[in-house]
């Protein structure tokens, strides 16, 4: 059976200044989905993070359980439960790790997620919480951006390049949280370069190429389809 709709993206078109980058996606995640958006670099993957976002100038329609998102601004976006983790992970690198996550509150009150639930799911954060952000490791830095979105108390998380850079046994750490993540009931929109670790992890993959769809199915649909994985993703 599928999944309660969150996120329902119809023909969404983004540009960059005057560069067309979208043209014409269609997108669906359900409650508690992992849907991997892959592609080459220059595909439109982070632009469609940043489109659902509203970081970026942007036409179609993305419904949020019903509601439109087209006319909201990126902080009331965020409050209706969707989190955001960018490929620069946006760390503040001056405060401290605690100070970090507390920044990801809502409001004065925390929600469902709080600092020592985020330090249960990522024990080295809570040995380091009066360290610098700017002292940790990139690993660290990675999993203080997803404990600072949980703050918020997400629905959905939208994360870019979550293991761009990182050692594989961090990417084989990151693999086992987005799949205790899903356990929670937190969906997440994937968007990584590493083919094997989004198909490890994803309920459904969706391949870009030149902004438009051009794949969308299961793993183990991407697997069996050695054409689209030559023409659409390798180098």
């Amino acid at each position: 059976m599928m999944s309660e709709t969150l996120l329902d993206i119809r023909n969404a078109q983004a540009w960059y200044g005057r560069a067309h980058v979208l043209r014409g996606v269609d997108l669906r995640i359900g409650a508690g989905e992992i849907v991997a958006v892959l592609g080459r670099n220059g595909a439109g993957r982070s632009t469609l993070a940043r489109a659902i976002m509203g970081l970026v100038r942007r036409e179609g329609t993305f419904l949020w359980r019903g509601r439109d998102l087209v006319t909201l601004k990126t902080f009331e976006i965020a409050r209706l439960g969707i989190g955001y983790v960018p490929e620069s992970r946006d760390v503040f690198p001056n405060l401290s790790v605690e100070q970090n996550l507390l920044l990801g509150q809502k409001g004065a009150r925390p929600g469902r997620w709080r600092k020592e639930d985020v330090y249960a799911l990522f024990p080295v954060l809570a040995q380091r919480a009066r360290v610098p952000a700017q002292r940790l490791s990139g690993g660290e830095q990675q999993m203080l951006a997803l404990g600072r979105a949980l703050m918020g108390d997400p629905e959905l998380i939208v994360v870019d390049e979550p293991a761009e850079g990182l050692a594989p046994q961090v990417v084989f750490q990151l693999a086992g949280l987005f799949r205790d993540l899903r356990g929670r009931g937190v969906a997440m929109l994937l968007i990584e370069q590493k083919l094997e670790l989004a198909l490890e992890v994803a309920d459904r993959a969706c391949v870009l190429g030149h902004g438009e769809v051009v794949f969308d199915g299961t793993p183990a649909d991407l697997r069996a389809r050695p054409d689209v994985q030559r023409e659409w993703l390798e180098p």
